[in-house]
């Protein structure tokens, strides 16, 4: 039985996991669904916000691997899962969840393939550019004065 530490320990790694396999369905989905939206004629594919979140998070992805270090996510969930001790075997779920993320591959392998993950990304920024965000969305003030002839 673990401890309340240990359970909240584990808990929150379990928490960064899943943060993190959804980070990367996110960048994976992306480097999809351009391409195929183009193809489908789907709108959705040039929403600023998500196509520079996308750019952004590809980024931080290959720049971390670029310095030779572990992503981040990856370091908070080993620490969490080190400090909740007592190691249980994980459910079906979550070694699914873990296998999705860490690949058997040696390390080499992963520098070029964020790298051009983000490459990839940042042609298709140009090559189908997002829609520019409106300006504003707050109609401007009135004038309350008048002008008369």
């Amino acid at each position: 039985m673990l401890s309340d530490q240990e359970f909240v320990f584990r808990t929150a790694a379990w928490a960064t996991l899943y943060v993190h396999a959804s980070i990367v369905l996110f960048n994976v989905f992306w480097l999809v669904a351009i391409p195929l939206g183009v193809w489908q004629g789907w709108t959705f594919i040039r929403n600023f916000w998500w196509r520079i979140a996308h750019l952004v998070s590809l980024a931080i992805v290959a720049a971390q691997v670029i310095a030779g270090r572990l992503c981040f996510l990856t370091i908070i969930q080993d620490s969490l899962f080190s400090r909740a001790g007592n190691p249980q075997k994980p459910s079906l779920f979550n070694r699914l969840i873990m296998s999705l993320i860490y690949w058997p591959l040696p390390d080499w392998v992963f520098l070029p393939l964020y790298v051009l993950a983000f490459v990839v990304a940042a042609i298709f920024w140009f090559a189908v550019p997002p829609a520019r965000p409106h300006a504003s969305a707050v109609p401007a003030p009135r004038s309350h004065t008048k002008l008369h002839r």
